[in-house]
């Protein structure tokens, strides 16, 4: 049945047309903007996946930025530990120098103590932005990465770099206390038998859980006629104090008295413990005593006292003490040198991340060019034959006038 009122052909047309054309505006939007989903209206979960993708990607060029600066921080810090290893070994050589008895040693007196100095310029100048790793305090964190899991939670994680106290004297501090009761487990008022050893345990999160800003905690060590005097200031650590009290007693050149230390990787919640061992032929007295401790020893504290001028008595031991202070700063800077290789790989790993994200996008949300340009030209093909097809329904019902004549 033919209709003057209802054109059903041209209907038809008309539909077809709307959605070349409609089909036609996407793929011409695709081509405009290279992206088959620009916004939420084009694929709303594509659109959602990747714009969180998108923002991790940002975030990870301010985390880069980041590890940059922590590497060249840590660099400084490497950099000034291996020339204060160098100066060491320069002072090392005239220490050698100073064994045999028909040397100047006054002479070389001198040099030790312009070393010396020069020791305490570079630790003193090794700083970046502010931050210097080499003298006392906590460690520093490197924001390294960021951590997203399938429940979409997000958590920053962080490299931690040690400082090395490097500081060649000790820094007056004042009112110095024990931090708690127990912190120190050691025997009192004993002697230590030759060929003995005694573990002296630093219990976790005691001795320093009291060192906030401006306070200290600290106690003094006697071995034998010795005293060391040790505070622990704000930040420090249970492995900051463990270490400096082993340099202290190093320092000390008391004849066959070793001291081995064990670091631990968090010394907030894991007691640490090191190890006196006599083997001098003789039993010593061992006392811990709590109470005030005016001192806090750098890592080279004691540097300043070497002497080879004295007796031959001093010059050995200053021999045996300046190996002490090489090996503190050789490990100063082999601790530093793994760091900013770790960081340095951090820093490799978070670009290759950052272009697999971004790679992962681009396969989400950017448009086939060869694809679109092709159905381009179909589309196009489609919307002439579609207006054709058009015209010629609409002409349907001029035909139904041939009935009238």
């Amino acid at each position: 049945m033919s209709s003057i009122l209802t054109n059903s052909s041209a209907m038809v047309a008309l539909e077809t047309l709307r959605g070349i054309n409609r089909n036609l505006g996407e793929i011409q939007s695709q081509i405009s903007t290279g992206k088959k989903v620009a916004n939420a209206k084009d694929n709303a979960a594509i659109f959602a996946i990747s714009t969180v993708m998108q923002t991790d990607v940002e975030s990870f060029k301010q985390i880069s930025d980041s590890l940059n600066l922590g590497s060249s921080t840590v660099g400084v810090a490497r950099a000034a530990a291996e020339n204060v290893t160098s100066l060491l070994q320069s002072m090392k050589e005239l220490i050698v120098s100073a064994q045999e008895e028909n040397v100047d040693r006054a002479k070389i007196q001198t040099d030790i103590d312009q070393l010396t100095l020069q020791v305490q310029s570079v630790v003193a100048a090794a700083q970046f932005n502010g931050q210097n790793l080499l003298v006392s305090g906590g460690s520093i964190s490197v924001l390294s990465s960021l951590d997203r899991d399938s429940s979409q939670n997000v958590t920053a994680s962080s490299i931690t770099i040690n400082r090395q106290n490097l500081e060649t004297a000790n820094a007056t501090v004042a009112g110095a206390t024990i931090a708690g009761a127990g912190a120190i487990t050691a025997l009192t008022a004993s002697s230590l038998a030759d060929a003995g050893s005694q573990v002296v345990t630093l219990t976790a999160g005691a001795l320093v859980a009291s060192n906030t800003a401006g306070a200290t905690s600290g106690y003094t060590f006697q071995i034998g006629t010795e005293t060391v005097s040790f505070a622990a200031r704000a930040g420090d650590t249970q492995n900051d104090v463990a270490r400096n009290l082993k340099n202290s007693i190093d320092a000390l050149g008391l004849t066959g008295i070793t001291v081995d230390l064990t670091e631990v990787a968090d010394p907030v919640t894991t007691n640490v413990t090191f190890t006196i061992n006599n083997n001098s032929g003789a039993a010593v007295n061992l006392t811990t005593t709590s109470g005030d401790a005016s001192t806090a020893g750098g890592g080279l504290a004691g540097l300043g006292d070497v002497d080879v001028v004295t007796s031959n008595t001093t010059a050995t031991a200053a021999l045996t003490n300046i190996e002490t202070f090489l090996q503190v700063a050789i490990d100063a800077s082999a601790s530093f040198g793994s760091s900013q290789k770790r960081i340095g790989n951090q820093i490799e790993f978070v670009q290759q991340l950052s272009d697999a994200l971004t790679d992962g996008i681009g396969a989400l949300v950017d448009a086939d060019i060869e694809e679109a340009s092709a159905r381009l030209q179909s589309l196009q093909v489609q919307q002439q034959l579609g207006i054709q097809a058009l015209s010629i329904a609409n002409q349907q019902p001029q035909q139904l006038l041939a009935l009238f004549q």
